[in-house]
């Protein structure tokens, strides 16, 4: 019974490892399809950015302050993109967290721009879109053989 249990927990975690990859792999092709034209696209409301990077600030010991998936930047403003595969009302949540970070990490670094965000993914239902446009967020998803980027209910909110 022990070698039974033994090689199911080596089953398990080879099975866990494979999904995992997968999962990483299928992230950073939506991060691919979803990031490239953006800054082109956000000149329809009025920003003009002129790069945009993945970005991991870390803390100056090694440690992961944040992630950004696309940071959309010019001299005044940037916009911090999270990219998902289905958009969750907590990967939402996580974004409104992940904007403090930001800010905060802006401020302690004296960078003064106004930081904005958005969710960008392949899958939304509309209720979760609705969530992530009532928080200040831009929504970005696929439109036939393009993106849309949907402006949020209000004001967009700035960090």
């Amino acid at each position: 019974m022990k070698e039974i249990w033994a090689l199911h927990k080596e089953t398990e975690k080879t099975l866990n490892k494979a999904i995992g990859g997968l999962s990483n792999t299928l992230g950073s092709l939506v991060e691919h399809i979803m990031t490239p034209d953006l800054p082109r696209k956000f000149k329809q409301f009025g920003f003009t950015f002129d790069r945009i990077t993945t970005v991991k600030w870390a803390d100056g010991k090694g440690n992961i302050y944040t992630e950004i998936d696309g940071l959309l930047e010019n001299g005044n403003q940037a916009m911090v993109v999270e990219v998902k595969t289905t958009l969750r009302r907590e990967d939402i949540d996580d974004h409104l967290k992940r904007m403090e970070r930001v800010r905060t990490y802006a401020d302690d670094h004296g960078d003064k721009r106004e930081f904005l965000g958005a969710m960008a993914a392949t899958i939304t239902d509309r209720d979760t879109k609705e969530y992530a446009l009532s928080k200040g967020f831009f929504v970005i998803e696929p439109s036939g053989e393009d993106i849309k980027i949907t402006k949020p209910v209000s004001a967009p909110r700035i960090w």
